[in-house]
């Protein structure tokens, strides 16, 4: 197989992993749409036996997301939900975790309705700071789960000092990579043990896909993953697969459009008189901001919006009144999408600690598209009007 670990992303983007098919020479991966494969004789085979452990079609989609994130292994699962579940399954009744106080709703929900009853502990702490970990830090913390930045108050986290104290303590550190994209972040580079994606966003690109994936240079956290990975049957099919691989052949293009019109619609909302807040971590004010700059590339297209008008009702108003936006959960597709996090992607987490981390009822959230920026702003200004 070519080796494309010197070339820079787009060309990894279009090619690692992917090689002709030798058979007939086809220039697209196939989709190994098989259950099973036949062996010679029992436990002979050309390394594929049973497919929820191996297929090929997977496999080219996990050496490509590897490639992306230079990191050695990449998992694919199901959803983003199937892989995070899988990290959380390599500890133990008593461990401890520590994780940020604006988390994914889904993120919030699994630690704490199904893990918790496990007795696993998670501390939701500002992490902004992050010395602020240094004092939650025991002998059972095993692991620190960072978002970065975060779901939907955009909060940077430094990576780099999150992975020293990890490193210290000789624990793991994993790190949601879904809203910057390998294009924007690479986190193994600056010391996450684990990157997560929640690849149905920025790596699939167009709302088609649901799946997740975890990337790691570490032999021993692969082999854990990979027996976890195996053993619960949270893998996605060769069809997923194909349509993901697809899809990260233009990721380069489109994040660069998704952070141009991002820059446009940020600093167009900024200014508006109706918009009290505007959460987009390119501006300079912005909390973290020399940091999101040292670890990003660039900002990228998710920003969040407080509405001067506190009344709820208005609020869902102004989000049903789009029409270049659509009003939808998800985000980093090729079209853009207008959310209500308190009612949408976070209503599992309780009223008290959603408003504590800034998600109010007057919060909506932006996945900015990669349409002509024109249509976009002029979308926000007949909504807004």
């Amino acid at each position: 197989m070519s080796d494309f670990s010197n070339h820079k992303f787009g060309t990894r983007a279009i090619h690692a992993g992917a090689e002709p098919d030798p058979s007939t020479g086809a220039i697209m991966t196939p989709i190994f749409q098989t259950s099973t494969f036949t062996q010679e004789y029992p436990g002979k085979h050309k390394g594929y036996a049973y497919a929820r452990g191996k297929n090929p079609t997977r496999e080219a989609l996990q050496k490509n997301i590897a490639s992306l994130e230079k990191g050695k292994y990449c998992l694919c699962f199901s959803s983003g939900m199937g892989s995070i579940d899988a990290i959380i399954k390599m500890l133990r009744p008593g461990d401890e975790v520590i994780t940020g106080d604006d988390l994914y709703g889904g993120s919030y929900r699994m630690f704490t309705k199904v893990f918790a009853n496990f007795g696993i502990t998670f501390h939701f702490i500002d992490m902004t700071n992050a010395s602020n970990i240094e004092s939650y830090m025991n002998t059972n913390t095993k692991l620190i789960w960072v978002e970065t930045p975060t779901n939907p108050t955009m909060q940077i986290i430094d990576i780099a000092a999150c992975s020293k104290i990890a490193k210290a303590h000789k624990i793991m550190l994993a790190v949601d990579n879904t809203f910057a994209s390998p294009y924007l972040q690479n986190p193994l580079a600056l010391g996450a043990d684990i990157v997560m994606h929640s690849v149905t966003k920025y790596l699939g690109g167009h709302s088609d896909v649901v799946m997740g994936a975890l990337v790691m240079d570490d032999d021993k956290i692969y082999e854990q993953l990979a027996f976890i990975h195996n053993s619960c049957g949270a893998t996605p099919g060769p069809m997923d697969s194909f349509l993901v691989m697809r899809g990260i052949k233009t990721l380069h293009l489109r994040m660069e459009r998704h952070c141009f019109n991002g820059r446009k619609i940020a600093e167009f909302l900024k200014n508006h008189p109706k918009i009290e807040k505007v959460y987009w971590p390119g501006f300079p004010e912005h909390p973290n901001h020399e940091i999101a700059k040292k670890q990003m590339r660039d900002f990228g297209g998710m920003i969040s919006i407080v509405l001067k008008d506190k009344n709820v009702e208005n609020t869902f108003k102004l989000a049903s009144s789009f029409k270049v936006f659509s009003l939808a959960e998800s985000l980093g597709g090729v079209e853009s999408l207008i959310n209500h996090p308190a009612t949408m992607t976070h209503a599992s987490i309780p009223k008290a600690e959603r408003e504590k981390a800034g998600v109010v009822d007057n919060l909506l959230r932006l996945s900015v598209g990669v349409e002509d920026i024109e249509d976009l702003i002029d979308d926000l200004k007949q909504a807004l009007g």
